[in-house]
């Protein structure tokens, strides 16, 4: 529905830009549908003392960092333990960007239209920290593609991207595999799978 949904891109002849994992599987299809290449910009959640699925900010692959300051407060984020995250979920994002690109270059989307794809929109703080990676890569425009987001994430992503396309906003979001027949967890072979069907000629 989503890959429909922005058919109206292809004369744009966008890079489709996934966020791992969770991204990948939907992204892949928008790819598809629009004849696009389908690329991955790894972005991790920067999660909260004692909780880290609650996230109190994000960070991307080129070291992109978004944090919200009230909320890592709240949860007793201290500068040592801010630190300390950053620098686990650096080696991560470096682990999984020489994983899932083998070595290879980030597809340049300097002058294009970008399509940051992601399974859903909860905080919106990892692709608020995408927008902001991609818009130092010089994109020339970027649109957040997702299929379920929250009402107040989704604006706050639409404050720095060109264009956000949600197609559900549910009055609760209740998290975002609530809204998914299926939410299993997306393993790094499936995201190398999707990357490579997406690259050969017939994917």
């Amino acid at each position: 529905m989503l890959a429909v949904e922005l058919r109206r891109f292809a004369s744009e002849h966008p890079i489709v830009v996934a966020l791992p994992r969770g991204g990948v599987p939907v992204g892949f299809e928008v790819a598809r549908e629009l004849g696009a290449p389908l690329d991955i910009l790894a972005v991790r959640k920067l999660g909260a003392p004692g909780n880290p699925e609650f996230g109190v900010g994000a960070i991307a692959e080129d070291g992109t960092t978004v944090l919200d300051p009230a909320t890592a407060q709240w949860t007793g984020m201290t500068g040592p333990v801010l630190d300390e995250t950053v620098a686990r979920e650096t080696a991560e994002l470096a682990r999984r960007v020489e994983r899932y690109r083998h070595g290879g270059a980030a597809l340049d989307v300097h002058g294009r239209t970008a399509i940051v794809v992601d399974d859903g929109l909860a905080t919106g703080l990892t692709n608020l920290a995408a927008v902001r990676a991609l818009r130092a890569r010089d994109a020339a425009r970027i649109v957040v593609a997702v299929p379920v987001g929250a009402r107040e994430s989704v604006a706050l992503v639409g404050a720095e991207a060109d264009e956000v396309i949600c197609l559900t906003v549910p009055r609760q979001l209740g998290g975002v595999g609530y809204w998914y027949v299926d939410f299993s967890a997306v393993s790094d072979e499936q995201v190398e799978e999707l990357l490579a069907a997406s690259a050969s000629p017939s994917g």
